[in-house]
């Protein structure tokens, strides 16, 4: 038996990088899925009717910007139309930034911690309304070791990734009552194109001081995803485990 069979899992982010590797390794073990992102494309339709043949289950694209309080409430008043039985949350989708905090504008830390944090927080209070009903779910963030690990010219984007690290970790006490469990990835490098959106020298470093000397893949960390969804890690919740080759 498949490890996600009959299940239904929300994924934000699914076009690209760890959210497209989290949404087939998904689809491979079972789940239906609703994969989220800003806009479709003939390339990402055919993907996910490939998906859907192989893996004999349903894929429901759902189109929405998070930067956009509006377009996410939109979206959610979808999906609770469909009435499916969610059973997992992925959120996955944000951005990165660099640069001084001294230096950086204030609307756009104002900007990164809307897809970051603010976002998420909303995606997941439509969420646990339709897990709370079913008295079970299994909620994952996407933290980041930059919200562990202090770094300079990181300081916006490690502050809304350690701010995700509480939330995960909070929310688990919450709602643990209602069979939910909450959990967080904190992902070192992973070989995406959002990466080399960076400067390269802000990271060559950060490999030489992994005990692997590499960056991780994608699937990597779907793997990881996998396993915390999964009943295998049934008594695990509120951690923040880190997929950081040895950092």
């Amino acid at each position: 038996m498949k490890r996600l069979d009959g299940k239904a899992a929300v994924i934000t982010g699914c076009n690209r990088g760890i959210g497209k590797a989290i949404l087939e390794k998904f689809a491979k073990e079972g789940a239906n899925i609703v994969a989220c992102t800003r806009q479709m494309t003939a390339e990402l339709e055919a993907f996910y009717q490939q998906k859907e043949k192989e893996n004999a289950i349903k894929i429901y694209p759902l189109l929405f910007d998070l930067a956009n309080e509006e377009s996410i409430k939109s979206a959610m008043k979808e999906l609770y139309s469909w009435k499916l039985p969610i059973d997992i949350l992925v959120n996955n989708a944000g951005v990165v930034t660099e640069g001084l905090m001294l230096t950086t504008n204030i609307s756009k830390i104002k900007e990164v911690f809307q897809v970051n944090y603010f976002s998420q927080v909303l995606l997941t209070q439509y969420i646990l309304k339709l897990m709370m009903k079913n008295k079970k779910g299994n909620i994952l963030f996407m933290s980041s070791v930059a919200g562990q690990n202090a770094r300079s010219g990181m300081t916006i984007y490690g502050s809304s990734k350690a701010a995700i690290a509480m939330l995960a970790q909070s929310l688990a006490k919450e709602i643990a009552v209602y069979n939910i469990r909450v959990n967080a990835l904190a992902p070192s490098l992973v070989e995406t194109e959002m990466l080399y959106t960076m400067k390269e020298n802000s990271f060559s470093d950060i490999i030489h001081s992994s005990a692997l000397k590499r960056m991780a893949s994608p699937e990597e960390i779907a793997d990881a995803a996998l396993f915390l969804v999964s009943d295998e890690s049934s008594y695990i919740t509120g951690q923040v485990i880190r997929v950081d080759g040895g950092l």
